[in-house]
């Protein structure tokens, strides 16, 4: 941020303890340039909406209607959906969408019944041509093989001691997750690291899934 003037983030999460941490590390980065570009709220979306200054009824139409006009060789609806963007802008409803959303080591957190909603939520509020960014656990990683059989409550699915939940991913899951909601797959992939730490000498073998999809123009 400290080296982009242009750009906004918004960030939620359910834990007002780890907003708090965000807040504090804007708060020590010493940037006055980066504060008010870095708003955060409480919020779980993987129980409802996000909220509609972000993205408006208005503007997630406008979007479908762009991606519609896309096919359309029709000027008359190429005009109107030219009218309807300015007037949107005019309007101030909302911020209009955004241009990227991450979900690093999130969407596991989500129970596997809420995922599409979720994810279909980040498509309403992403801009056409704009990009999701994801990376969360992947199957098989080590904090899968450590979790008691007890702790199991589903298919890949793991209760932790704080009572949130845990999935672990496989690429086949993200891909029909984020096709079926409407994304279109650009990147899609297992990265498996070894890390030690240095104190104990013990190695840690991480399977993570990364991936990169875009919503279509």
């Amino acid at each position: 941020m400290s080296g982009r003037d242009n750009i906004i983030i918004y960030a939620c999460d359910c834990s007002n303890e780890a907003l708090e941490r965000a807040n504090k590390m804007i708060e020590v980065s010493n940037v006055g340039s980066v504060a008010h570009r870095f708003h955060l709220f409480h919020y779980d979306f993987s129980t409802s909406g996000f909220p509609k200054w972000l993205a408006c009824d208005s503007c997630k139409g406008h979007f479908l209607q762009k991606q519609h006009d896309q096919f359309s060789d029709a000027e008359e609806n190429k005009d109107i959906s030219l009218n309807n963007s300015s007037s949107l802008r005019e309007s101030n409803c909302c911020t209009g969408g955004v241009d990227f959303v991450t979900l690093i080591f999130t969407l596991s957190a989500a129970p596997l019944h809420r995922m599409p909603a979720v994810i279909r939520e980040c498509f309403f509020v992403l801009k056409p041509g704009g990009l999701l960014l994801f990376r969360d656990y992947g199957l098989y990683d080590m904090t899968m093989l450590r979790f008691e059989p007890d702790k199991r409550v589903g298919f890949r699915e793991y209760m932790r001691s704080d009572g949130t939940c845990s999935y672990f991913f496989c690429t086949d899951t993200v891909r029909d997750l984020f096709t079926g909601s409407g994304f279109n797959e650009l990147e899609l992939e297992y990265c498996c690291v070894k890390s030690i730490n240095r104190r104990t000498g013990k190695s840690m073998h991480r399977v993570w899934v990364h991936g990169k999809f875009q919503k279509p123009f």
